[in-house]
Parts: structure tokens; C-alpha cells; sequence
């Protein structure tokens, strides 16, 4: 049975990505690996993975260069995404925090932060980004009723969706519970 779940480790270090592959929960993933940025774009865009653990200092092209490639794709954007890297600062020099539609996590990492960073990856990947949003406001005039009614219709979307999105987490969460006995 091919495993459910394709996850996308990019990062030069052999170790982090052997570690990776440990931590996570057996036979339910598929870890691809790359090495650098080139062979990262490359991965992304032909085994479209589940889910991106993007390494921010690579060699070839860097972290932040093939994070820009992702944001500038609607299709990537929708892959959840967890950056690494062995300080933060790095990391908000170019992205300012908070995170809104990835996670970070600080090398070295342990298990069950790696899970929960995944997990909370998965949520910010589905939040709606401004640009896409097909109900924009009204070219002129403020508050307008059709403006109103438009958010609130998001609101209400929003709410099914973290209601289905908590009920997935705790599947998840039993899911994982369950194969770390």
C-alpha cells in the first residue's frame, strides 16, 4: 500500500533529514529528500507533496529564494509548509512574524515539537490569503450592505471550516497517539 502522506524534507544536512524521517510516525509517510534549493523546486513541483519541511540556508538556492517561488504560486501556497532553521533571526530579517501561512521550527527540534509544527503548518495553510479572496470590497464607499454580507458569509465559511479542521486535528492527534504507544 503506497503511504498516504508525501513529505518533502530540503535541507543539506543528511543528519536532519534521517532525523525527520525517524521522527515522524511509520507507515503512514513518504519522505522525499533533497539536498539544495534546485533539487527542493524540482521535488515540489513533480511529487507535489503533502506537505514541505524547507531548510531557510540551502546550497544552489537558498531557503528564502525557493519560499518565494512557493508565495508566488497560488497552486504551492496550498501545500502546508514548515521552515527550519537554526536561529529565527534568520529567518524574520526576510519574513516578518507572526507567521501567518507557515510554521517555524528551531533546529534542533524534538518529536513532539516537529508534530505539532506539522500540524499547526496544516491549519495556516488553509487560511484564505487577501489576494484570492474572490469577495474584495467595493471599489469606493465604505461599509456598504453588500460589503457586510459578503463578511459575514466568510465568517460563516470560516467557522465550518475550523469546526472540520479541529475535528481533523484530533484525528490526527489520535491517529499519532495511537502509533507512538
Amino acid at each position: 500500500m503506497a503511504a498516504s502522506h508525501k513529505i518533502l524534507v530540503i535541507d543539506d544536512s543528511r543528519v536532519i533529514r534521517m532525523r525527520v524521517r525517524d521522527m515522524l510516525p511509520q507507515g503512514n509517510f513518504e519522505v522525499i529528500e533533497a539536498t539544495d534549493g534546485v533539487e527542493g523546486l524540482d521535488a515540489i513541483r513533480s511529487q507535489k507533496p503533502n506537505l514541505i519541511m524547507l531548510d531557510f540556508l540551502l546550497p544552489r538556492m537558498s531557503g528564502w529564494e525557493v519560499f518565494q517561488e512557493i508565495q508566488a504560486s497560488p497552486e504551492l501556497q496550498k501545500i502546508p509548509l514548515v521552515l527550519m532553521s537554526g536561529r529565527r533571526e534568520e529567518v524574520t530579517e526576510k519574513i516578518q512574524g507572526p507567521f501567518e501561512y507557515f510554521e517555524f521550527i528551531q533546529k534542533p527540534f524534538e518529536q513532539k515539537e516537529l508534530i505539532e509544527a506539522i500540524k499547526t503548518s496544516m491549519v495556516k495553510a488553509r487560511k484564505v490569503r487577501p489576494t484570492t479572496t474572490a469577495t474584495a470590497a467595493p471599489a469606493a464607499g465604505g461599509d456598504s450592505a453588500a460589503e457586510i454580507a459578503a463578511l459575514k458569509q466568510q465568517v460563516a465559511t470560516l467557522q465550518k471550516e475550523v469546526a472540520m479542521l479541529k475535528n481533523q486535528t484530533a484525528k490526527i492527534l489520535a491517529f499519532i497517539k495511537q502509533k507512538l504507544r
